[in-house]
């Protein structure tokens, strides 16, 4: 579940940083080689560099990336000790109901299975809301990661005169050399400047 959580906003975020990319600043084409005489012209570009990165691995070893899933597990371990409290709380009851329920009043005894069941259901129903706020800002983090980067694989494209980058998992790539690999550059550049921004 969370791995498609991150993938889909990956993907999500990808597609817009593409399209906003290239809605405000095309990628102009190499000019054309000329065609030798008697030639059909060619409208493709005499050699094009298409390069690609891997979006997953830039969040898992960019600083960024690893600040935003450190930052993600400190919350889920704040969020484990309170399921973990609330599970010792329904233990206890439970553990009280089976040992001396034969030994309460039907008063009592329904009065304690009613205090079990709603605190089983606050329990689950928190469960589920950590569950859901742990996903929104998870998104939310790597989100911020992703649109800081679009600027950066810009930025190296251009200086590498990329013609175009995509991205290695969701754009459907069945073979590519490593040569075109630029996800470790694309991570150097970032943590670069991500280090220059907080001086």
């Amino acid at each position: 579940m969370k791995a498609a959580v991150v993938s889909v906003v990956a993907l999500a975020t990808l597609a817009m940083l593409v399209s906003g990319t290239a809605a405000q600043a095309p990628a102009p084409a190499p000019a054309p080689a000329p065609a030798a005489p008697g030639a059909p012209a060619s409208t493709a570009p005499a050699s094009t560099k298409i390069g690609y990165i891997d979006v997953q691995r830039v969040l898992a070893r960019s600083a960024a990336g690893v600040a935003a899933r450190e930052q993600l597990e400190k919350e889920r371990a704040t969020i484990q000790k309170d399921m973990d409290g609330r599970r010792v709380e329904l233990e206890k009851l439970r553990d009280e109901l089976e040992k001396k329920g034969a030994l309460m009043t039907p008063d009592a005894r329904r009065e304690k299975q009613e205090q079990f069941e709603r605190k089983r259901r606050d329990a689950a129903r928190a469960a589920d809301d950590y569950q859901k706020e742990l996903e929104k800002k998870e998104g939310v983090l790597l989100q911020k990661v992703l649109q800081e980067v679009g600027g950066v694989i810009e930025k190296v494209g251009k200086e590498k005169n990329y013609y175009m980058i995509v991205e290695k998992r969701n754009a459907g790539v069945l073979y590519a050399s490593n040569d075109a690999d630029l996800t470790d550059e694309v991570i150097r550049a970032y943590d670069r400047d991500a280090g220059g921004k907080k001086k």
